[in-house]
């Protein structure tokens, strides 16, 4: 069975990963995995279980068996609807706590590595490249200044209609950053052998282009999708 194709897209929160690899997966007809929803759905699902983010064996096993289903676009946690829910500030907090935790890490791993399928996958994340597809044939690390990405997060969250402010953003970037990077287990580094792409003064259109040309590049063959 010949080798399926991977783009891993790390980077930490607000930097623009998701956008840019739904862009990619759109023009390359590949699959596309969103790994931090999952995190996000595990920290939901433990609060709505009333189960405490600090018993990790408990958090563990609602990872171990997380009743979530992506259909048209939208997010299900058991029979609700939590596509809103899941993209909420608390929630992004709350994921970035529930994925230092080992055990979580672990149940989520081959879970995440069954969405490579081909023709290809894009996998959206913070370890997708050293950890989960360390083979991926390219890697990106998106990365901006935090008051740049809390910018772009208040942005989305204001036109979605939610209560924001930006100095309070900026202040929960940093502090997720210090978590995911200083984690004991897989903390936010690019790999090394990552493209490391700095977006804090480029546009959307700049940064999916880039990376469409690194995946052109490492795979010439590689269809357009279009």
């Amino acid at each position: 069975m010949p080798e399926i194709p991977i783009l891993a897209i790390d980077g930490p929160s607000g930097s623009g990963k998701g956008t840019v690899a739904a862009r990619v997966a759109d023009a390359l007809g590949w699959h596309i995995l969103d790994s931090g929803a999952l995190y996000r759905l595990v920290g939901l699902a433990a609060l709505k279980s009333g189960v405490n983010l600090n018993d990790h064996a408990a958090v563990a096993e609602i990872a171990r068996h997380l009743p979530v289903r992506f259909e048209s676009g939208k997010v299900f946690l058991g029979d609700e609807d939590v596509s809103l829910e899941i993209r909420t500030e608390t929630a992004g907090n709350n994921a970035s706590k529930v994925a230092a935790i080992p055990e979580v890490r672990a149940a989520l791993l081959e879970w995440q590595r069954s969405y490579a399928r081909p023709p290809g996958l894009v996998a959206d994340g913070r370890d997708m490249g050293t950890v989960v597809f360390p083979q991926a044939a390219v890697k990106i690390f998106l990365d901006a200044s935090a008051e740049e990405r809390a910018r772009r997060r208040y942005k989305q969250l204001k036109d979605k209609g939610m209560d924001v402010n930006l100095p309070g953003l900026i202040a929960e970037i940093e502090e997720r950053d210090r978590r995911d990077r200083n984690r004991k287990v897989a903390p936010l580094v690019p790999a090394d052998d990552a493209l490391v792409i700095d977006s804090t003064s480029m546009n959307i259109d700049e940064v999916v282009d880039l990376v469409l040309q690194a995946v052109r590049k490492a795979l010439p063959d590689v269809g357009t999708g279009e």
